[in-house]
């Protein structure tokens, strides 16, 4: 009985060793149908994602041939494409110029004139126009910054001003790159039409005009035979000092002095004493009204009391006599202030209920920054194209040949027609006279 249960643990243990010891079960070999069904598989995910790429293909190919199908085939043929006006945004009219520092007046009041323009004109096709108003300050620096703002906002279209000829003459390389049109209502100095530029344009007689009449009216008329230069070494009043100083001369008369003044000083009195030895009859001064009313203060006591101060639209408006007080009794200056006319009348009463100041007492250009920006509203109007999507497409290089073939547009100063250089207005100044602490029409005789 002990020997047979022993022979059993021998066998019992002797199968568990070689159970233990036995290779594990090797893994069957893929099947050729598995390995078909994979393959198809991965076949499956690659035709997948073809398939979703190729449709998102088509889908901006479809929208980009809707796009297309809207806008006209003008764009595409334009030099500087289209600017495109979706439904509920506007069509802007960028100003350009001082609204702040000593000589915001001329920006507040052009500007003032530019906006009555769009209220009157502002719509088409159901959309609207909109004049956004943005600082230069004056300078040729902020005209360049501005310049710069606003070729880059493509609702822009077209460019009212700028209103200093330093500040135009630093912006117009920046809006020829991009074509945007520009009309200015001040920007007077000769050279800016000389510069072969397509976009500048302006509706202010040129300072050479100015000047050759200011010098007309200061020796035949007033009779000066003698005359002191003094102008502020920017572009606008330099560059009219000079015209005067040589008209002058060719009339006949003696330019005793040409000399250039520091803006922005409040104290000329060396550069007036400097004058006073050779007793001119008159002094003209080129520039604007913050140094004007400083000259005018100070040329008594420099021993030029008799002399007669004489400048030109950038002194006329009441700031110089706000500033320059008694002082400024008896000063001349030229304006382009237009005649009176029915619309005139009406436009007068309107943007003195409007503003609380009549048109014409900040500066003379109150007309002018209305004429501008009405006349580029009519040029719009008439180069801008409605397409089928709904937007209003205006192609930029069209509208700058527009603008500067504007021709018969009957605007508040007067018939607008540009020539080929971008002069749309070559009518002389009036000339006014300071009586009684106001501005008065000078006689012309």
């Amino acid at each position: 009985m002990k020997k047979s249960f022993f022979w059993l643990l021998i066998v019992f243990t002797a199968a568990i060793l070689v159970v233990g010891c036995a290779p594990a079960t090797p893994t069957a070999a893929p099947t050729e149908e598995a390995t078909e069904e994979a393959a198809t598989e991965e076949a499956t995910e690659e035709a997948t994602e073809e398939a979703t790429e190729e449709a998102a293909t088509e889908e901006a190919t479809e929208e980009a041939t809707e796009e297309a199908m809207g806008m006209p085939a003008e764009c595409e043929a334009d030099e500087f494409g289209c600017a495109v006006i979706e439904p509920g945004t506007t069509i802007k009219i960028g100003y350009a110029g001082p609204m702040t520092g000593d000589y915001a007046a001329f920006g507040q009041d052009i500007s003032q004139g530019g906006l009555l323009a769009i209220e009157d004109f502002g719509e088409f096709e159901g959309f609207q126009f909109e004049m956004p108003i943005q600082d230069t300050q004056g300078t040729p620096e902020g005209g360049a910054a501005v310049a710069n703002l606003y070729v880059s906002d493509p609702s822009v279209v077209a460019i009212h001003g700028h209103t200093f000829s330093g500040s135009t003459e630093a912006a117009i390389p920046i809006y020829e790159d991009a074509g945007l049109p520009m009309l200015s209502p001040s920007a007077t100095n000769p050279t800016l039409t000389q510069m072969g530029s397509r976009v500048f344009n302006r509706i202010a007689f040129t300072d050479t005009v100015q000047g050759q009449n200011a010098a007309a009216y200061l020796y035949n008329v007033i009779g000066a035979q003698t005359l002191a230069v003094i102008h502020d070494g920017g572009a606008y009043g330099q560059g009219l000092a000079e015209v005067v100083r040589d008209e002058f001369t060719t009339l006949g008369g003696e330019v005793t002095d040409f000399i250039a003044i520091t803006p922005g000083e409040t104290d000329y009195s060396a550069a007036l004493a400097g004058l006073a030895a050779k007793a001119p009859d008159a002094i003209f001064f080129g520039g604007y009204y913050a140094e004007a009313a400083v000259l005018a203060n100070q040329k008594a006591a420099a021993g030029l009391g008799d002399a007669i101060f004489f400048s030109d639209d950038g002194t006329y408006g009441t700031s110089f006599i706000e500033l320059a007080g008694e002082n400024a009794e008896g000063a001349y200056a030229t304006s382009l202030i237009p005649p009176s006319s029915p619309a005139r009348e009406e436009f007068d009463a309107k943007y003195e209920a409007t503003y609380g100041v009549a048109p014409g007492v900040l500066s003379a250009f109150t007309w002018n920054g209305y004429d501008c920006v009405a006349a580029l509203i009519s040029v719009i109007k008439e180069t801008a194209i409605l397409g089928d999507d709904g937007n209003l497409y205006i192609p930029r290089g069209a509208l700058v040949e527009n603008v500067r073939g504007l021709e018969g547009y009957e605007g508040l100063s007067g018939i607008i027609t540009c020539d080929e250089t971008g002069e749309c207005n070559t009518a002389g100044p009036t000339f006014y006279v300071v009586q009684d602490g106001e501005w008065v029409e000078a006689p012309s005789e």
